[in-house]
């Protein structure tokens, strides 16, 4: 068994190689690219205003939910798969998923599907801890990532000095990105078992956004198309802020609607790229495909997703380039794909150990495995928070607060150099808090801290 993937896995790569010597030059003529037209990309609002049937366990019926698990937690100064960070009163990210689809399950008395897609990186130690959901109201699949040869930048040869994945070999390995989804899919068999349960449709969404939950009006709008007009692809994006300008955005292209990454952008059109007043939406990566289609245009083999390609510095200096592919890119070969611009709380994904002190704070409540904004929160937008490179790794980062500071009312929260939080601190307004190079700053307990700057050195010792 282990051969035939590893067959599949080169014939996947030859392809995806071949491609990748057959195009120079950048993938899009900036001339042609124009906005989407506005019924293309509907408000939420909109879709929302047609409100749910009764008997919406049917369409649930008819779902899989499909989360994007390839990634490590190296970022963050973990070990092992991300989704095995806790983010929320000890849950994980898998834990929280789960108990979102084991609720709507409960809920509407329905069986909805969790699929994880792993990677080589995450499929063992992801695969240990699924034991524990065992008595949870949810099935729980996995398939793997495809595994690709990295590639010398110089010679284009594969690094890999055999099949292993051990030892000198353990970088010459990668995951293709999440446009592998689609071959991946249906090598595993996994696409044609869902399809044989009568699943018509999945919901996409990385791991990490805690924001991607399933929602039945966008569920309901599809399953409502007239057959001849189905939607077979549907894309969650949102309005750009400062903090979202390398985002990918749609574009109408040649009558299609497309996937524009910021690595395909000429040089030259890159400050455009980023512009909020050209290019106003980026993708969530929250993506509703039909599977049918996805069968149909696998065996077509018809899907050219743009290839990006990534350029690696080995750590014994050694230059590659590992070829990749977006799940998003392939909204272009779907019938009556689609946009749809939906509120930024369906978009919270954790990065950073910035982003995990929004998530554990209080402003989200947590309710049957779904963060959503405090109401008692005067603005619905997120604070802005920079924290320094002494939190970068969420066991340092967990050292340095007591507990988790109150940030109901924060817009702008800084903090650079070696700083700890006592219990029960509150910030409010822009804080900005700095201790310089050998001097250490302790916010004591019950700190209220309302539009401050903070400098200098203060120590708080047990005496």
């Amino acid at each position: 068994d282990i051969m035939k993937i590893l067959i599949k896995d080169f014939d996947g790569f030859k392809k995806l190689f071949h491609r990748f010597l057959q195009v120079k030059g950048p993938s899009v003529d900036w001339a042609k690219i124009s906005r989407p037209p506005e019924e293309l990309i509907q408000p939420y609002d909109r879709i929302k205003a047609r409100g749910l049937p009764d008997n919406i366990a049917v369409s649930l019926n008819k779902l899989a939910v499909v989360k994007l698990n390839g990634g490590l937690g190296t970022s963050m100064g973990c070990k092992g798969p991300k989704s095995l960070i806790s983010v929320r009163n000890e849950n994980t990210f898998l834990d929280l998923t789960v108990k979102q689809i084991e609720h709507l399950n409960k809920t509407f008395n329905a069986d909805v599907p969790l699929v994880l897609m792993n990677s080589f990186n995450t499929d063992e130690d992801t695969k240990k801890i699924l034991q524990k959901y065992k008595h949870h109201q949810v099935k729980i699949h996995t398939f793997n990532q495809s595994r690709y040869p990295r590639i010398n930048k110089e010679s284009l040869l594969p690094i890999a000095k055999s099949m292993g994945t051990s030892g000198e070999n353990a970088e010459a390995w990668y995951p293709p990105g999440h446009g592998d989804i689609y071959a991946s899919f249906q090598n595993s068999g996994l696409l044609d078992k869902l399809i044989a349960e009568g699943k018509e449709y999945i919901f996409v969404s990385n791991i990490d956004n805690l924001g991607a939950t399933v929602d039945l009006f966008i569920l309901n709008h599809l399953m409502s198309q007239p057959a001849d007009k189905r939607c077979e692809f549907i894309m969650e994006v949102t309005d750009k802020t400062r903090a979202d300008v390398k985002g990918g955005t749609l574009i109408q292209y040649e009558d299609r609607l497309r996937l524009l990454e910021i690595a395909q952008v000429p040089k030259a059109h890159v400050d455009e790229f980023k512009s909020v007043t050209k290019f106003k939406i980026f993708n969530t990566n929250n993506l509703w495909i039909s599977l049918p289609a996805i069968k149909r245009l696998q065996e077509k083999n018809s899907m050219d997703l743009e290839i990006i390609v990534n350029p690696k510095t080995l750590d014994g200096g050694l230059n590659v380039i590992q070829l990749e592919t977006a799940v998003g890119a392939a909204i272009k070969s779907f019938n009556n794909a689609m946009g749809v611009n939906v509120p930024r709380s369906r978009f919270l994904p954790v990065k950073t150990s910035s982003d995990l002190l929004l998530v554990m704070s209080n402003l989200y409540t947590l309710d049957a495995g779904s963060l959503t904004m405090s109401k008692k929160r005067e603005f619905p937008t997120t604070p802005h928070v920079k924290l320094g490179s002494s939190f970068t790794k969420v066991q340092e980062f967990l050292a340095r607060f007591e507990n988790i500071p109150d940030m109901l009312e924060l817009d702008h929260l800084t903090v650079s150099g070696d700083v700890t939080f006592g219990k029960n601190v509150s910030l409010k307004g822009t804080v900005i808090i700095i201790a310089n190079h050998g001097d250490r700053i302790d916010i004591p307990a019950g700190a209220m801290l309302e539009n401050k700057i903070v400098s200098g050195n203060l120590r708080i010792l047990d005496h």
